[in-house]
């Protein structure tokens, strides 16, 4: 991979309009409104009282698929989204537009045969009021561009959860076509529809996202810990450890320390976890 150039990326901010219309479509496809006659989470899926899922900060001012294009030299279909961060300032506005600013914060070598970390860093704006709405990390995994050297400032790694029995579960069922409906929220990469795509990639259909397990993450942090409200949620972190299908069950462990919430995801039919080492900070009501 082309290192300098990647480090010379520059991304101009972003400003995305949105309505009630797509902040329903997201929430739609991380699963929201699945038992119709559910009213709190209803709230999310109809613009009567619209409520927007925190998570929303993770796809909004996407800054497009640029790890795909040749001039960085990345062997973009073996690449992974590794981790996805959120620290939540303020409730995003039922529609609006967000500004987004965008910085390569390192690449971080692990290895020729263990692969690269690219960190990026987006903060988003309320373009209106200029209110800081939330400061997002993400980590993308370049399985087959390791041992060329890095730059930039790395990440410490994620603690481990306690041992012992979780203090709470739960499931859902996701359905079959679930990154078909979640990639209309504005991440096209075709690991998740096209299954040729798939198979290239090593996998023998297409994947979900990893943002879309992030979003129903949060779905289940709302649901358990905060009675549904947004602003309760105050920060987000996960690790994608492994890849999750469409159709499967994803399952939540959580390991409460008072505000501090520590958590897993598995796909329950494998018995694999797909997020690991992940947290959460909730506010008291």
């Amino acid at each position: 991979m082309d290192l300098a150039r990647i480090e010379r990326l520059e991304i101009p901010p972003i400003e995305q309009s949105y309505t009630a219309r797509d902040a329903i479509l997201y929430a739609l496809g991380l699963g929201f409104g699945e038992h119709p006659l559910d009213a709190a989470e209803l709230d999310y899926v109809y613009e009567k009282s619209l409520r927007i899922a925190p998570s929303f900060a993770a796809p909004v001012c996407h800054p497009g698929f640029w790890a795909q294009k040749p001039e960085f030299g990345i062997d973009w279909v073996r690449l992974l989204h590794a981790e996805q961060e959120c620290q939540f300032h303020r409730s995003f506005p039922a529609e609006g537009t967000i500004r987004g600013e965008f910085t390569i914060a390192g690449v971080e070598d692990k290895g020729a045969d263990k692969g690269a970390l690219v960190h990026q860093e987006k903060r988003l704006f309320d373009a209106a009021t200029g209110d800081l709405i939330a400061t997002v990390r993400s980590t993308l995994f370049l399985r087959a561009d390791g041992g060329q050297g890095g730059f930039g400032r790395t990440i410490s790694p994620a603690l481990a959860l306690p041992e012992g029995e979780p203090s709470a579960t739960l499931e859902f069922r996701t359905e079959p076509r679930l990154a078909l409906i979640y990639r209309l929220s504005g991440d096209w990469n075709p690991l998740h529809a096209d299954p040729a795509i798939a198979r290239s990639a090593g996998f023998d259909r297409p994947i979900l996202h990893g943002l879309c397990n992030y979003g129903a993450a949060c779905r289940a942090l709302l649901k358990v810990y905060c009675d549904y409200d947004p602003s309760r949620l105050k920060s987000l972190f996960v690790r994608f450890s492994q890849p999750f299908f469409p159709g499967e069950t994803l399952r939540f462990e959580f390991f409460q320390d008072g505000n501090e919430i520590g958590f897993r995801a598995l796909a329950k039919e494998r018995g694999i976890v797909v997020l690991d080492r992940a947290r959460a900070r909730i506010a008291a009501p």
